[in-house]
């Protein structure tokens, strides 16, 4: 696969790769935790639904052209594949002005030069703007995060201004200042991020993205401590949650970590729900979470190959990896502006694997979950300016990076 290529197996050491650590494998692991397990201090809230602040969540009104095509839309539903599950679900909008965005929404969209929603947009936007709960099932890479992330900038401009003390507005699944985010990794969390501030910025809605192995600076906390358990802050006003590739939180062990969050939070907000894949693990979360929710499915239910990418596989001996993928790393580079990003099972493979090609000629670098942030993103850095054309992962960057 020319210009994008991967080689391996999926990254099957989630056991140690299970969430962001300080430095790399050949340090030594860091002294106890002085503050336990992330999440000990929280416990479930007890809401007075009387004393908390009243909101907002319906704020869709469908479009005249959008009422008066019944038959088109039944046929853009059939071409796009698009389903739904559920009741009240308002119909999919076929261009960005029928979804009624605000002037400001609007005019970034045209910077960007979109020509019109993807499926998961065209149907996610009128039923995130409805305030209905709703899980949205589509491969990665189909415009997910503009589909939740739109929507809620229109959220957090209808509520009253927060005061001292309240905490943010929006909770999105690694965390954001108006719109928490707990992504699956810091890389994806700093992409939703950067998306946030590209269209949140005209209307002064500020963001923030919180990861551990990173300094504090703009932070609220860092790897050590959580921001609820510590009290720096508290999710009373968070009327929007979104959990963003759910399954792959799910996959890296994080279903407590995000119960414990999800019971901070008024039961009375908009949830919403975002994944690539609908393992039973994924729709328990929905059913523990959602209230009498809408699915939307693009395509079919089962994880599947992205048909518009070309994949071959090629199955050998333990003994032969390395000889082959020496063979096709010559020609992939043989065309200069080509990227490659190799897939690797584990970290100490990603490791000795990067060390070899370096010490052999071949200009690669690798991440994963033991390396610093800085490191980290100096590393994709280099790989974005084509200084590092080869990259070699696990899959912390195996999700949502379009940033390639």
């Amino acid at each position: 696969m020319r210009g994008s290529s991967s080689y391996g197996d999926r990254d099957r050491d989630r056991g140690r790769d299970r969430g962001p650590r300080f430095g790399s494998s050949r340090v030594a692991p860091p002294p106890p935790k002085k503050f336990g397990n992330p999440g000990d201090r929280l416990r479930k809230k007890k809401w007075d639904m009387d004393q908390l602040p009243k909101f907002e969540k319906n704020f869709y009104s469908e479009h005249p052209e959008v009422h008066h095509m019944s038959q088109v839309i039944n046929k853009y539903c059939r071409k796009k594949e698009i389903t739904v599950r559920g009741s009240g679900c308002p119909k999919p909008v076929t261009n960005f002005h029928q979804a009624q965005f605000p002037q400001y929404v609007m005019d970034v969209l045209l910077q960007q030069n979109f020509k019109e929603p993807t499926a998961i947009q065209a149907q996610g936007f009128p039923l995130a703007l409805s305030g209905r709960d709703m899980v949205g099932i589509a491969q990665t890479g189909s415009g997910k995060t503009l589909a939740y992330l739109l929507p809620a900038i229109v959220h957090i401009n209808h509520q009253p201004y927060l005061e001292r003390g309240d905490g943010p507005i929006c909770f999105v699944s690694t965390f954001f200042s108006y719109c928490l985010v707990l992504a699956p990794t810091r890389e994806l969390a700093q992409q939703v991020q950067q998306v946030a501030y590209d269209y949140g910025k005209s209307s002064r809605i500020k963001s923030t993205c919180v990861y551990g192995g990173a300094p504090k600076g703009p932070q609220i906390r860092d790897l050590e401590r959580d921001i609820c358990n510590a009290g720096k802050t508290n999710l009373r006003r968070c009327t929007y949650l979104v959990l963003d590739e759910a399954d792959r939180m799910l996959d890296m062990g994080f279903e407590p970590q995000i119960r414990k969050i999800v019971d901070q939070i008024r039961p009375d907000r908009q949830t919403l729900m975002w994944s690539a894949t609908w393992p039973k693990e994924v729709r328990q979360l929905a059913e523990d979470f959602l209230h009498d929710y809408v699915q939307i499915n693009i395509g079919a239910l089962e994880l599947s190959a992205n048909h518009n990418i070309l994949q071959i596989v090629d199955v050998c001996m333990e003994n032969e990896k390395d000889t082959k993928l020496i063979q096709l790393m010559e020609e992939i580079m043989a065309e200069k502006e080509n990227k490659t990003i190799i897939f690797v099972e584990t970290k100490k493979r990603c490791d000795e694997l990067t060390q070899r090609m370096r010490r052999d000629g071949w200009p690669a670098m690798c991440i994963h979950g033991d390396k610093s942030q800085p490191e980290r993103d100096w590393v994709l850095s280099e790989f974005r300016s084509g200084k590092a054309p080869i990259l070699i992962a696990t899959d912390v960057a195996s999700r949502g990076l379009g940033m390639f």
